[in-house]
């Protein structure tokens, strides 16, 4: 086991399975006390057992964080194991829905908003005060290139994941001017995962987006290992607090974190 996170506590969302499950066994492989959580019992279960069993420490809790009392429910169970939660991760997402903005199922829409968007307030809600009182703390969440571009017919997706962009900037600036608490926006990698297989399944994704579609199968019976290693060390990097000169920014894996200029957090204007 590694000691870059020794004394640390983190909880993870959506860590039952692919770049969540990466995450939070990175975290503990660094030392930290991770809060493994997701809908699916089975799935936290078996990532609690592989960190206990690799000597890390980890506690399962299943939570919706699209429901608030279960999030808080993540707290309560952190501090009962472990302590005071000094890095939250925001990784729980959903692929859909696919198609025209204007045939989507306008509920199925704002669902993925909910998902990506209202999970991450509920994180934010739930965490943010606390490492404000101590002046010390981390906000991760996953987002995706998929918001920094405009990709037809996943207008769910993209506008989700844009707007957990810009809230992560607004969150630096904020926990800059409180002081000790910086917020990222992480871009994971290109790497199948549990949402792959449901876009893949998905007869909406397969009319609208083929050529995404034919693009994950190419990547099927690919070693999807390196690219999940390569975003759980960018995130215990950005928990360690080395980068939280960065605090606010779109980063990904393939970043040179030294080579990245500092943020510039410019006084409130009208204008």
């Amino acid at each position: 086991m590694d000691s870059e996170l020794d004394g640390q506590v983190a909880v993870v969302t959506g860590s039952g399975r692919g770049f969540g499950r990466a995450i939070a066994e990175g975290l503990a492989a660094a030392g930290a006390a991770v809060v493994v959580t997701s809908r699916t019992q089975p799935e936290i279960d078996a990532v609690v057992a592989s960190i206990n069993e690799g000597g890390g420490q980890a506690v399962g809790v299943l939570a919706d964080v699209t429901n608030l009392a279960d999030v808080q429910g993540l707290r309560a169970a952190a501090e009962d194991k472990f302590g005071p939660v000094t890095l939250a991760v925001h990784n729980a997402g959903v692929p859909w829905p696919f198609g025209p903005t204007w045939l989507v199922d306008p509920d199925r829409w704002w669902r993925a908003q909910q998902v990506h968007v209202l999970g991450a307030m509920h994180v934010i809600n739930t965490f943010v005060p606390g490492m404000v009182d101590r002046h010390h703390g981390r906000v991760v969440v996953i987002s995706s290139a998929g918001g920094t571009r405009v990709a037809p017919y996943l207008s769910g997706y993209g506008v989700a994941k844009n707007t957990q962009i810009r809230l992560m900037e607004f969150l630096g600036h904020e926990g800059h001017t409180a002081g000790g608490v910086a917020a990222f926006a992480v871009h994971p990698g290109d790497e199948l995962t549990g949402i792959s297989d449901e876009t893949m399944n998905d007869p909406d994704a397969q009319r609208w987006l083929p050529w995404f579609v034919e693009h994950l199968h190419s990547k099927e019976g690919e070693d999807s290992a390196p690219g999940f290693q390569a975003c759980a060390d960018l995130v215990v990097k950005l928990g360690t607090g080395r980068y939280d000169r960065l605090s606010g920014q779109y980063l990904t894996p393939t970043d040179d974190l030294d080579a990245k200029p500092d943020s510039v957090f410019e006084a409130p204007s009208l204008a």
